[in-house]
C-alpha cells in the first residue's frame, strides 16, 4: 500500500512520511482485528488499542508540523510509546484468544518495522536539534 503512494501530490508534510504512511496502515490492522473482539471488549480492550493506534499516526503527524527539531524528536517519541501500547495490547489480545497467530504475527511485524523507522526518526531529529546534523 506504501508503494501506492509514491510520486503522488501530498497536501500536508507528514503524508509524505513513510512511518507515517505505514502507522496509517497499522491503524486500519488493527481497527479490521479489533471489530472481531468480544463484544464486552467495545469500552475496553478495543476502544484502547484502536485509540493507541491512531495515537501512532496522529503523534507522527502533529509532530511534522512542529518548526523546532526538539519539539519533532518530543512527538516521534510520543509516537513510539504509542506504538508500544498497541504491541503491548496485540500481546494480550493474542493470549486471551481473541486474535488468531496468523494476524497476530503480520501485525508484531508491522510493530517491530515501524519501532524501527520511528527510532530512527527519533534520532535524526535529536541530532538536528542538538546541532550535531544541519539540515
Amino acid at each position: 500500500m506504501v508503494e501506492e503512494l509514491k510520486g503522488k501530490d501530498y497536501l500536508f508534510p507528514f503524508e509524505k512520511l513513510e512511518v507515517w504512511q505505514l502507522a496509517k496502515e497499522l491503524s486500519i490492522a488493527v481497527y479490521s482485528v479489533s471489530k472481531k473482539f468480544p463484544s464486552n471488549e467495545q469500552y475496553g480492550l478495543t476502544s484502547q488499542m484502536n485509540r493507541a493506534a491512531i495515537s501512532v499516526a496522529s503523534n507522527l503527524a502533529e509532530g511534522s508540523s512542529r518548526t523546532s527539531q526538539k519539539d519533532q524528536a518530543h512527538f516521534s517519541q510520543l509516537a513510539y510509546s504509542s506504538l508500544m501500547e498497541v504491541a503491548c495490547q496485540l500481546s494480550i489480545a493474542h493470549e486471551l484468544g481473541f486474535v488468531n497467530e496468523a494476524k497476530y504475527a503480520e501485525i508484531r511485524r508491522q510493530i517491530e518495522g515501524m519501532s524501527r523507522k520511528i527510532n530512527a526518526l527519533h534520532r535524526s531529529q535529536k541530532k538536528r536539534a542538538t546541532g550535531e546534523l544541519k539540515g
